[in-house]
C-alpha cells in the first residue's frame, strides 16, 4: 500500500519533496480537510489525511 509515513514514495509518485508534502497536508488541515466538506451522509474517512492528500497528489490532474 503507497502511504505517507514511507517518505521516499512521496517525490516519485507526487513530483513534490517531502517537505513541501508536509506544508501542503498542513495546509489542506487548516483549510478543514480533517472534515467532509460537501456534508454528504456516509462513514468517516478510512484514510489518514496525508494519505488522502497523497491519494489525490498522485492521481490528480497536473497543472
Amino acid at each position: 500500500m503507497i502511504t505517507a509515513s514511507r517518505s521516499e514514495w512521496i517525490a516519485p509518485f507526487t513530483g513534490l519533496e517531502p517537505g513541501q508534502f508536509r506544508k501542503l497536508v498542513r495546509l489542506v488541515a487548516q483549510r478543514g480537510g480533517r472534515a467532509i466538506a460537501d456534508g454528504r451522509p456516509g462513514p468517516p474517512w478510512a484514510l489518514p489525511l496525508a494519505d488522502r492528500v497523497l491519494l489525490v497528489a498522485t492521481y490528480g490532474e497536473p497543472i
